[in-house]
């Protein structure tokens, strides 16, 4: 795939009067709230804890139909307008769809101290290589959004050629964790950042009933408590909990921008230059990347936003370049 190709992709157009990057990025929450039925998988993982996935529609063991799988960003879910979305136009592709829910994220409490991050790719490993063994006759791809994204391109990397996902697609990575930290706490985009972190504060504190968090990092409710930026929550609970030596180190270890040379396999990078939870410093040089990855820069288009069509007519841009990419592989 070259790059001209790529950059095809990332023809988007505002709907007229909503170029801003923070209606983009809010308008989807507000106005797409149709429901989606699923079918609901636990997935028991090996260290005890387990993981919810949520078919649109499940195929039989020796179905030939390929399988999307979906991975939703930071405090997502099944709930996410986006994941809805996708979902439906996967079914709309004639292929089968199902979204895998980072521990914790779906709704129930999971098992172990620990949760899940930008770089954690064990868990999806786990899940991709189980859906190779359950459905052997099917094609495999995936897509990410968010801290998805950049989880599911590292993972890329670091399988090499050996994944079994004949494409995959990044929307709105957070390339590099620790310029994204810093953006998201300026400006405007400090309401995003309360939101997310709040969101996971009150997820370890429901667990401090269950685990000793102060034997286990040295950590309070009251310190937890008063986290209010992604640095002090990564510093306090996200890097030591799963090793780090603190959050500069997470974010070092985990940013998918550093391995995206090692991707092997398809893969497409779809980002937003105005996007506000980021800067355009997060972006790749295309010269600088393998010749199967693909780079899609809109210049508007927010965060996981990218309506174009109209207020009252909302259209989005994603259920169709999404697809239309995938379909080249599967």
């Amino acid at each position: 795939m070259s790059q001209s190709q790529a950059s095809s992709l990332s023809a988007f157009t505002p709907a007229r009067g909503l170029g801003n990057p923070h209606v983009q990025t809010l308008l989807p929450r507000f106005i797409n709230r149709r429901p989606l039925d699923v079918t609901w998988q636990e997935l028991p993982l090996p260290d005890g804890d387990f993981v919810d996935l949520a078919w649109r529609n499940k195929p039989a063991a020796d179905s030939r139909t390929p399988i999307v799988a979906v991975f939703h960003g930071l405090e997502g879910s099944i709930c996410s307008p986006y994941a809805r979305d996708i979902l439906r136009a996967i079914e709309q592709c004639g292929w089968h769809g199902v979204l895998m829910h980072f521990r914790g994220c779906s709704g129930r409490i999971n098992r172990l101290p620990r949760s899940y991050h930008s770089g954690e790719t064990g868990d999806a490993r786990y899940f991709l290589s189980w859906l190779r063994q359950q459905y052997p006759h099917a094609s495999l791809a995936a897509v990410g959004y968010s801290l998805g994204g950049n989880m599911l391109l590292k993972l890329q990397a670091e399988w090499g050629g050996e994944s079994p996902l004949r494409a995959a697609v990044s929307v709105s990575a957070p390339l590099k964790l620790d310029i994204c930290a810093d953006r998201i706490n300026q400006g405007f985009s400090k309401v995003y950042e309360r939101h997310l972190v709040k969101s996971l504060v009150t997820k370890v504190l429901a667990k401090f009933s269950n685990h000793d968090y102060e034997q286990l990092i040295g950590l309070t409710p009251r310190q937890i408590e008063n986290a209010r930026t992604f640095r002090q929550f990564d510093n306090r609970y996200t890097a030591p909990i799963h090793g780090f030596a603190d959050a500069n180190d997470y974010y070092r270890q985990s940013s998918a921008y550093d391995y995206l040379g090692d991707i092997r396999q398809p893969a497409l990078i779809v980002q937003a230059y105005d996007d506000p939870f980021m800067t355009p410093a997060i972006l790749p040089d295309p010269q600088q990347l393998p010749d199967n990855v693909g780079l899609a820069v809109s210049p508007c288009g927010g965060h996981v936003g990218f309506v174009s069509g109209s207020v009252l007519r909302p259209h989005y841009w994603l259920t169709e370049a999404v697809p239309d990419y995938l379909a080249r592989f599967l």
